[in-house]
């Protein structure tokens, strides 16, 4: 299917620390791509890179094409969990999600509780995201990341403070979409979720 992801030479310092080494890699379109590596060898550094949310020192990020930082600022079709979601916890979990809907006008608040129930969540529920487990704010954060039905989803950690019944659904849920032909970068300290997951592992 080719590469819906392409990095050229990448470099990211941050004073003397070097995150990113002129990293040269493809990511093939319709497949789970793993991101391994200790805290702090740049997994989450490149997954900002690559959604556009911060920019490489050196080198060429190429989206579907378009050259991050240069053709597009932020590429669109992206859904992503990077770092721990960030919400408004005095509202429920719908609201927040029908909140972003509405600012972005894409979708309808049906496909709010499709997501919801998706990952899930009950949409009916009136409990604050102030209140939610871990757990539950991560299963929210991967609703709003399918939310708009993106063809690439950018997942840093999506399995943080799920229980093992929780992380079992994550794993159906994320093959599920790569048979519908979404690409996912998935970053985990888990090597039971990349070898059952994953495609190629980088």
């Amino acid at each position: 299917m080719g590469a819906i992801i392409s990095l050229r030479e990448v470099t990211k310092r941050f004073r003397e620390t070097v995150a990113l080494d002129k990293v040269t890699v493809d990511f093939e379109a319709g497949k789970i791509h793993g991101i391994v590596g200790r805290n702090g060898s740049g997994k989450t550094v490149l997954m900002k890179c690559v959604c556009g949310l911060m920019h490489q020192d050196a080198g060429e990020i190429l989206v579907r094409g378009q050259r991050v930082g240069k053709d597009v600022d932020i590429p669109q079709g992206i859904g992503a969990i990077i770092e721990a979601p960030g919400f408004l916890p005095n509202f429920s979990g719908y609201r927040n999600l029908k909140f972003l809907a509405d600012i972005r006008r894409q979708v309808g608040k049906e496909r709010v509780r499709w997501a919801m129930e998706t990952v899930g969540l009950d949409p009916d529920s009136p409990k604050h995201v102030g209140k939610y487990s871990l757990g539950m704010r991560q299963r929210l954060g991967l609703a709003q990341a399918i939310l708009e039905d993106p063809d690439l989803l950018i997942l840093d950690e999506p399995m943080n403070g799920l229980d093992k019944r929780g992380v079992e659904e994550m794993r159906r849920l994320l093959l599920g979409l790569r048979q519908e032909g979404k690409t996912i970068l998935l970053a985990s300290h888990s090597s039971e979720d990349i070898a059952l997951l994953c495609d190629t592992v980088h």
